[in-house]
This record gives structure tokens, C-alpha cells and sequence, in this order.
């Protein structure tokens, strides 16, 4: 999970000071979630997910695929 958010934030062309701004956390807060060192909470994971446009199972690394789920309609 901690690699997918880094990476999707490298190719968004963001910095860290940029992802904290935007989840008004500090910059070492957010390298913590990078890094593995702070688990991610549950608000933080879903605006990270709406911000990239990719489904929270993807950050997860359940799945692949990235695209976010169709509102309103099952998984299955």
C-alpha cells in the first residue's frame, strides 16, 4: 500500500509538503504513511483514493485495478 501511494503522488508530479497540504497534516506525517510508519486512517486512505480517482481496495492493494467502483453498485 505505502509504495502505490507514493507512486501514484510521483506521477501526479506532487510533493509530500503538497499530499500534507491537502490532508492538512505535516510533511513528516504524510512521509509516514509513505514509509510504513504511521497506518494510514480510514478518512485519510478514502480522500487519498478520491484525489487520485482510484478505488480504496486498490491503495489496499487487494486489487489491480485502479478504477474506483461505479456509485451505487456491487463489487461482485
Amino acid at each position: 500500500m505505502y509504495r502505490r501511494i507514493r507512486d501514484l503522488r510521483e506521477d501526479a508530479d506532487l510533493l509530500q509538503k503538497d499530499l500534507a497540504a491537502y490532508l492538512q497534516c505535516t510533511q513528516v506525517c504524510y512521509s509516514y504513511y509513505e514509509s510504513g510508519k504511521r497506518d494510514i486512517p480510514t478518512d485519510v486512505l478514502i480522500r487519498l483514493a478520491k484525489l487520485y480517482q482510484v478505488s480504496t481496495d486498490y491503495l489496499l492493494g487487494l486489487t489491480d485495478r485502479r478504477q474506483p467502483y461505479p456509485a451505487g453498485k456491487s463489487r461482485t
